[in-house]
């Protein structure tokens, strides 16, 4: 939502100083402009990427226009992993399997949609899981093995970062581009009469200004909220990753939560005394 809302604040800015300085806003609307333009960046961006990071890409942009994590999505997920190890603490690691190997099916992770929605962070904890079951990996290669997934799939997700600056610092070049055609078809009409002449230069300028527009004002602020959203992810995996570690030292379910509630910032953290109270609750169940 918000990044309809900064965009619409930019059009606003631009376009209503525009107006404002006693221009006409149809003199900025030029469709052949935009497709020139567009067209161009859209072909470059072909060019240079792979599909699979294209299809990753348009994943991501429509994931931007939903809400992050939430204090009650990181509530939710360490009450989630405190049931998990309450459930080991009981049944012992096997009681894990059904939950781990099946966790569409468990009934402590139905309780956790938007957790079980999220399938990098469902493959993270079952394949972590499964690891600590088979008891034959030393707490320190366990962290070393966390890292090492949390840092290639926050690697992979930022190939479309990459992709869309590239793009971003194309749009300006490719607004000359539009530009310069302008100038060649003033130029085949120089000796028209100054008002055509005058238009023609004018939707020149324009291609300029749309490239630099969509450079600074558009595309490349969608790149960085793509990274914002990278860096959330890979929070939300490192959470995980805390409690998990601390769990395969030995360290009792709530202290174990209690190690990833530390890692989170503070507009996410839930407080203590939340965190016990929604962890006491799951007691009743």
């Amino acid at each position: 939502m918000l990044t309809i809302v900064g965009a619409v604040i930019v059009m606003i800015g631009v376009v209503g100083g525009f107006i404002m300085e006693g221009g006409e806003a149809l003199a900025l609307w030029q469709p052949l402009e935009l497709l020139i333009i567009g067209g161009a960046a859209l072909g470059a961006l072909v060019i240079a990427t792979p599909l699979s990071v294209m299809k990753t890409m348009i994943k991501q942009i429509s994931g931007i226009f939903g809400g992050g994590f939430t204090k009650k999505d990181y509530l939710d997920l360490l009450v989630m992993m405190y049931e998990i190890f309450n459930v080991a603490r009981r049944d012992g690691l096997v009681g894990l399997e059904n939950h781990i190997e099946h966790p569409k099916e468990s009934d402590i992770l139905k309780r956790y949609p938007k957790f079980l929605s999220n399938h990098q962070a469902v493959d993270f904890f079952s394949d972590t899981m499964r690891v600590i079951i088979s008891g034959s990996v030393q707490p320190h290669d366990l962290e070393d093995l966390m890292e090492s997934d949390i840092e290639i799939l926050h690697e992979d997700e930022g190939r479309s970062v990459d992709a869309l600056n590239t793009t971003a610092d194309s749009l300006p070049g490719l607004g000359i581009v539009a530009a310069v055609l302008g100038v060649v078809i003033t130029m085949a009409a120089i000796d028209g009469p100054p008002e055509e002449i005058g238009h023609h230069v004018a939707v020149a300028l324009t291609g300029t200004f749309l490239g630099i527009l969509g450079c600074y004002g558009f595309v490349g602020p969608l790149a960085k909220s793509l990274m914002h959203r990278n860096n959330e992810m890979k929070q939300y995996l490192a959470c995980m990753k805390h409690a998990l570690l601390s769990f395969h030292k030995g360290v009792a379910g709530v202290i174990a939560v209690e190690f990833a509630r530390r890692t989170l910032y503070s507009e996410v953290r839930p407080g203590f005394l939340e965190l016990e109270t929604a962890c006491n609750e799951t007691k009743k169940r």
